[in-house]
C-alpha cells in the first residue's frame, strides 16, 4: 500500500518503520500543523498527529476518498461529524484511542471485570493512567476507554479527573519521562483489592497495530473499530 502519515513525530516514526517491514510505501510524511499537502496516489493515511490538527486532516482524507484512520487523542468532541462526513462520501473511516493489539484485549477484559463486579458495590473503581510528558492530553484516550467501558457496564455515570463524588470513576493521569503507556484499573474495597493492568514497553505495540488496522480498512468502505480489525464480538 501507499501510506500517508499525517503526523511524523515519535509515533509516524515508529509506524513508518513498521509499514516498511510489512512491505508498505510511505508516500506522504506531514510533520507540522498545515493543510498544505496533497493526497495523490494515497491508498490509506494514518493520522497521528495533534488535536488541533486532526479534524482537518481527516475530514481532508474523506473527502478525497482516501480511507483514514486516526490514534490522535483530544478531538473527540467532533467525532460524530466525521461519522456523518464518512457516511455522505461513502468513505472509510476508523478511530481508535489506542491501536496496541494488547490494549485492545484490555478493553475487553476491563468491561468483563466490570460486568463481574457490579452485583459488588463495594468494590470501587479507579484508572491511572502514565505517560510520557510529551502527551498533551489528560487523561489518555485509552483511560476516557476504559471509564467509559465501566461505566457501559455499571451503574457509575462518568469519570473525573477531580476527587470522585458518588457514581464517579476517578482517573489519576500522570506524566514521567520515557513512558510509552502505563494504564492500570483498581477495585478496592474495605478488605481487599483487585487490579488489572496493562504496561507497554514500547511504541513498537501501537505502530503495529495502527498498520494491521490501515491493511485492514484500505479495501473497505464504512466506519470501523479495532474491534472489527481484531474480530472481537
Amino acid at each position: 500500500m501507499n501510506i500517508a502519515l499525517l503526523g511524523y513525530g515519535k509515533m509516524g516514526k515508529a509506524i513508518e518503520t513498521i509499514a516498511h517491514e510489512r512491505g508498505h510505501n510511505i508516500i506522504l510524511k506531514v510533520s507540522a500543523n498545515t493543510d498544505a499537502f496533497h493526497l495523490n496516489e494515497t491508498d490509506v493515511a494514518i493520522d497521528f498527529s495533534i488535536p488541533s490538527s486532526a479534524v482537518d486532516n481527516i475530514s481532508k482524507c474523506l473527502n478525497a476518498q482516501v480511507p483514514v484512520i486516526s490514534g490522535t487523542t483530544g478531538w473527540l468532541d467532533h467525532y460524530d461529524d466525521m461519522v456523518q462526513l464518512c457516511q455522505a462520501n461513502n468513505g472509510t473511516f476508523l478511530y481508535a484511542s489506542n491501536f496496541s493489539l494488547g490494549v485492545n484485549i484490555f478493553f475487553e477484559l476491563n468491561k468483563n471485570l466490570a460486568k463481574l463486579l457490579k452485583e459488588f458495590p463495594q468494590y470501587k473503581p479507579s484508572i491511572e493512567e502514565i505517560h510520557h510528558m510529551q502527551k498533551l492530553d489528560a487523561p489518555s484516550g485509552t483511560a476516557i476507554t476504559l471509564a467509559e467501558g465501566i461505566i457501559e457496564q455499571t451503574d457509575y455515570k462518568n469519570w473525573t479527573l477531580e476527587s470522585p463524588k458518588q457514581k464517579e470513576i476517578g482517573i489519576l493521569a500522570k506524566r514521567i519521562e520515557n513512558v510509552p503507556g502505563t494504564h492500570e484499573i483498581n477495585y478496592d474495597s474495605n478488605v481487599d483489592s483487585i487490579q488489572i493492568k496493562h504496561t507497554a514497553h514500547s511504541r513498537k505495540g501501537f505502530a503495529l497495530g495502527a498498520v494491521i488496522a490501515a491493511e485492514f480498512v484500505h479495501d473497505k468502505k464504512g466506519v470501523f473499530t479495532m474491534k472489527d480489525v481484531l474480530n472481537i464480538s
